[in-house]
C-alpha cells in the first residue's frame, strides 16, 4: 500500500509540475532553451555510463539544467560520483529522477505455477537522485560522452537521419501532416518557411509520427482530429520532436501550440499521461535515429523517397 501511494506521489507532483509550466504558457520541453544563454542544448546524458537519459526523465533533467544554470547536460548518482574518484561536495542538493520496471508479485507467481499461464507483471516506479558534474570535486574528464554536434553540422546531420528513416516524404502543398493510412508525410517546400530550419523541425515532427505506423511501434492512431486520442499522439510527435532537436542540435519549437489547452485536460485527468507520453516518445525518437526495431524485427534503414506534388 505505501509503494503505491509513493507512486500515486510520484505521478502527481511530476504531473503538477508539468501543467503549472503549461498554465504559465511556458512549454517545459521548448521554452527553457529560449531564456537559456547557458545550458547547451542536448539530451542529459549519464556521465559514468554515457548512457543518454529517456522518457520523463529527459524533461526533469532539462528542467533541473535550466533552473540551476548547468553548463552541460551531465548527471551521475553520488556512488558514480565515488567510483570515478570524486565526489559530490557537501551541502549540494541532488535532482530526482525515476526509474520504471515490472515485478511479478509472489501470489502471481504461485498462480502461475498451479495453471501453467504467464504470470502477471506489475509495473512500479523508484525515485532516486542525481547531481550535477558541477556539484562534484574531483571527477576525471570522461572520454566516452560523446560531443554534441557542432553548429556548423546540424543541417547535414539532420538531412542523413531524416534520409536514413526510408520515409516517403512528399514535398508540395500548404499543409504539412502523416496520412497513417497511405503512410506517407508531406510537407511544404523549405522556401515556404520563414526560417529554413522550420522545415526540418516540422519534419522531424512528423516522424514522429511515422515511427508510430503499425508495423513500426504500432500506436493508436484511431483519435479524430479534436478528439483525447488525437491529442495524445500530438503530445508524443511533439515531446519525440524536441528530443530529437536536442540530439540533433537544433533548438526546439512548439509546432501545435493550439493542442495545449487539450493537453492540460489530458495531464489534470490522468497523472500518467505525461509519463506514458514521454516513453512513447522516447521510443520513437529511438527509432527515427535508428536505435529500434520494427514490430517485425528488422531495422527501419532505408532511402528517403521524396515526391514533389
Amino acid at each position: 500500500m505505501a509503494a503505491n501511494a509513493t507512486t500515486m506521489s510520484l505521478h502527481d507532483s511530476v504531473t503538477a509540475r508539468i501543467i503549472n509550466e503549461l498554465e504559465q504558457g511556458r512549454v517545459p520541453w521548448v521554452q527553457p532553451w529560449a531564456s537559456s544563454n547557458k545550458t547547451p542544448l542536448g539530451l542529459p546524458q549519464n556521465a559514468s555510463s554515457g548512457r543518454i537519459y529517456s522518457g520523463i526523465n529527459i524533461l526533469l533533467l532539462w528542467a533541473a539544467a535550466i533552473e540551476q544554470g548547468r553548463p552541460s547536460q551531465r548527471w551521475l548518482t553520488f556512488k558514480q560520483a565515488l567510483a570515478l574518484g570524486g565526489a559530490v561536495r557537501k551541502g549540494e542538493k541532488g535532482t530526482m529522477v525515476v526509474y520504471a520496471d515490472t515485478f511479478v508479485p509472489k501470489a502471481e507467481q504461485e498462480k502461475a505455477s498451479a495453471s501453467g499461464e504467464d504470470a502477471r507483471r506489475v509495473g512500479f516506479l523508484k525515485r532516486f537522485t542525481v547531481f550535477h558534474v558541477d556539484q562534484c570535486d574531483g571527477l576525471p574528464v570522461d572520454p566516452d560522452v560523446a560531443p554534441l554536434p557542432g553548429r556548423t553540422e546540424i543541417l547535414p546531420h539532420v538531412d542523413a537521419v531524416i534520409a536514413a528513416t526510408g520515409a516517403d516524404i512528399r514535398i508540395g502543398g500548404e499543409l504539412a501532416f502523416y496520412s497513417p493510412s497511405h503512410d506517407f508525410i508531406q510537407v511544404p517546400p523549405q522556401q515556404a518557411y520563414f526560417e529554413p530550419t522550420d522545415w526540418f523541425r516540422t519534419v522531424l515532427h512528423e516522424l514522429g509520427h511515422f515511427s508510430g505506423h503499425s508495423s513500426r511501434l504500432n500506436r493508436d492512431f484511431s483519435g479524430r482530429y479534436g478528439s483525447e486520442a488525437y491529442a495524445r499522439e500530438e503530445l508524443v510527435a511533439e515531446l519525440c520532436s524536441a528530443f530529437l532537436c536536442a540530439e540533433l542540435g537544433v533548438v526546439p519549437t512548439v509546432r501545435h501550440a493550439d493542442y495545449l489547452g487539450a493537453w492540460l485536460e489530458i495531464l489534470k485527468g490522468d497523472n500518467r499521461a505525461i509519463f506514458q507520453a514521454a516513453s512513447l516518445a522516447s521510443k520513437a525518437a529511438d527509432f527515427v535515429m535508428g536505435r529500434r526495431q520494427t514490430s517485425e524485427g528488422g531495422t527501419h534503414a532505408g532511402v528517403v523517397s521524396l515526391v514533389c506534388v
